[in-house]
């Protein structure tokens, strides 16, 4: 059966530039990278939820210039903003106006929009160094126990269970109260972060320690680690310059989703009694606070208790789509 002319005509212009030389149009790749954000910018959940994660690490680095723009210095009293009989705020909602955007607490009259501010500082500073503490120390021997297995896992693994079912509420709690006012020239609350920091992140090294354990399990038997091995590289190398690059988008998901789980550790620590002290803000301390006059002033209670819930979520969200964007398997 004889081709229809036009499809032979254009068969023969095909040929024929392919003939003169006309450059074919290349084929772009995308990195793993630029595939990843690709993703997420698709996921507009999780954008809302980075930006509102940008959003409030601004204003806690930025609390100073915004406390001294709509408000009033965090520890400053305003006995005229409180009603001398009850010890609350006076006006409705807590005492919110112009100039006191979120109220005043009860009985101070201090400024509830700078404390809020600086209370995130903390609950902040503490959930990103306890996660860089809980990175650092569950990757490098997570993939220790990985790589070497035998007894150096079973030691690590053993470790990370016992860990796992110790009481770190109670144990923080304790370490706490018998810890002096002024340690390694830190001192008052300094002393009280630098306890949170180092207890939360140390227990918390096992969850990612298991992760990275569990990849490096299944790494360390592919061609490319052979291939490391067969050209006398040492057991060093193949741990930094192999394993841990291809662990890095476990180790990012594990950190976003590990900060969330912070600061309800450190809030919850601060409400107990076991955070930085007054006359700092907490968010924990200002809950821990509101309990007692929740039914004059709710809204004392209201306001951190959802500063902590939409960091929390917000989190969560930024998370759950950076570990979609991550996955090698997704679309």
């Amino acid at each position: 059966m004889t081709a229809p002319l036009h499809d032979t005509a254009a068969a023969e212009t095909a040929l024929t530039d392919i003939a003169a030389g006309e450059p074919a149009k290349a084929i772009e790749g995308r990195s793993p990278g630029r595939i990843a954000w690709d993703r997420l910018k698709r996921d507009k959940v999780a954008l809302a939820g980075g930006a509102v994660v940008l959003l409030l690490i601004l204003a806690a680095v930025f609390a100073p210039v915004l406390t001294a723009l709509f408000g009033h210095p965090p520890d400053e009293f305003h006995p005229d903003q409180i009603n001398a009989d009850l010890g609350t705020p006076k006006g409705a909602f807590g005492g919110m106006s112009w100039n006191y955007l979120f109220g005043v607490d009860p009985t101070f009259g201090r400024d509830v929009f700078a404390r809020v501010l600086y209370g995130a500082r903390i609950s902040l500073v503490v959930a990103f160094l306890a996660a860089m503490v809980s990175v650092v120390i569950g990757v490098l021997l997570g993939i220790a126990a990985g790589y070497f297995g035998g007894w150096i896992d079973a030691a690590i693994s053993r470790t990370m269970d016992l860990l796992l079912a110790f009481p770190q509420l109670l144990f923080t709690i304790a370490l706490v109260s018998v810890m002096p006012d002024s340690l390694l020239g830190l001192s008052g609350s300094g002393v009280r972060m630098g306890i949170l920091i180092v207890v939360i992140g140390f227990f918390g090294w096992p969850y990612i320690g298991r992760i990275v354990r569990g990849q490096a399990l299944s790494l360390r038997e592919r061609e490319f680690v052979e291939a490391a091995r067969s050209l006398g590289a040492g057991s060093v190398h193949i741990l930094l310059r192999e394993l841990l690059p291809n662990l890095v988008a476990p180790i990012l998901v594990y950190t976003t989703l590990i900060i969330p789980t912070n600061i309800l550790n450190e809030a919850a620590l601060s409400f107990l009694g076991a955070g930085v002290k007054p006359p700092t803000p907490s968010w924990g301390q200002m809950l821990s606070d509101a309990v007692h006059i929740y039914q004059a002033d709710p809204m004392y209670m209201v306001i951190p208790g959802l500063a902590i819930f939409v960091t929390v979520l917000a989190f969560n969200l930024f998370g759950d789509g950076l570990r979609d964007a991550l996955d090698p398997k997704g679309s």
